[in-house]
């Protein structure tokens, strides 16, 4: 502990820390700006007066969700100028939370993607609405706006991550069944066979930040997604050779996934997102460097 912080306001910000965490995690999509987001809501936390704090943790929800939208907004230009697409930092989740349907949704990579597209106020609105159930009301407090408003933005929102996430998506043993599945196809080095895995439909995004080989537009149809996973399967990859590698199964934010290590620990990880028909309509595959270090880690998003 600092030296001149108080246990009264160490207590209760570490008994919300992972709740931070996980919020902060929501709006930015990536673990250290969360935790940055994080520290900052500390030092304003321990730092301001919280003589009239009747509900520490409500506080510290508000204190976080305004420090994370002003981080929000200043990196928005940044990952507009980012090399190729930009995908959030995976982070591991234990496996029962791919059991629960709504929790892993919140947290997936394909939501995460589609929250990208939503202005910063926007976000902040859903997070707290739909993830954490916020009632609006409360909301606006936070926000310092009224809840007519906040209402409407989150009206706003819904429609518009409705409209963009995926339609269907595959109960927790069966997106485990289909990731097998398409982790033999890959290895297996039969086109026909990953095909068959394949929706007709499926986009690929492939982030490596320009520090790594990866596409710089997402593919768009199983042919293309097809010979662009052929073309690079079996080849180096970060340095790293064939031979070199280990392929493991894990839980990437709230499904399966696969990790791809070389000697000195991670150098890509894959998370699928799933159709009715069990079939991979989606593929994130994170291979920039600093956004492995969480992985690398085993560190685990606090639900």
């Amino acid at each position: 502990m600092a030296r001149g912080v108080s246990d009264t306001s160490v207590g209760p910000f570490e008994e919300h820390r992972g709740l931070l965490f996980s919020v902060a995690y929501r709006m930015l999509g990536t673990a250290a700006d969360a935790e940055d987001a994080v520290q900052d809501a500390w030092l304003r936390w321990s730092s301001g007066d919280r003589s009239d704090v009747a509900d520490p943790r409500s506080y510290l929800v508000r204190i976080t969700t305004n420090v994370a939208l002003d981080r929000l907004r200043s990196v928005r230009a940044q990952r507009e100028a980012y090399v190729g697409p930009w995908l959030p930092e995976p982070i591991l989740t234990s496996p029962d939370v791919a059991e629960d349907v709504e929790l892993s949704e919140s947290v997936s990579m394909a939501m995460l993607v589609v929250l990208e597209t939503l202005s910063p106020l926007e976000r902040a609105v859903f997070v707290l609405k739909e993830a954490f159930g916020y009632p609006y009301a409360e909301i606006g407090r936070a926000l310092d706006r009224s809840e007519a408003a906040v209402r409407q933005l989150g009206t706003r929102a819904r429609r518009h991550v409705e409209a963009r996430r995926p339609r269907f998506e595959a109960a927790g043993r069966e997106r485990r069944a289909a990731t097998e599945r398409f982790f033999d196809a890959i290895t297996g080095g039969d086109i026909n066979r990953l095909m068959e895995v394949l929706a007709p439909d499926v986009t690929l995004w492939t982030d490596g930040g320009g520090k790594v080989r990866a596409a710089l537009r997402t593919i768009h149809g199983a042919e293309k997604v097809g010979r662009w996973l052929s073309a690079v399967t079996g080849l180096s990859y970060a340095g790293v050779e064939v031979k070199d590698m280990r392929v493991r199964h894990a839980h990437i934010n709230g499904g399966p996934a696969l990790i791809v290590d070389g000697p000195d620990g991670p150098i890509t990880t894959l998370t699928l997102t799933m159709d009715g028909a069990g079939r991979v309509q989606e593929i994130h595959l994170v291979a920039n460097p600093d956004k492995l270090q969480s992985v690398a880690e085993g560190r685990e998003l606090p639900m």
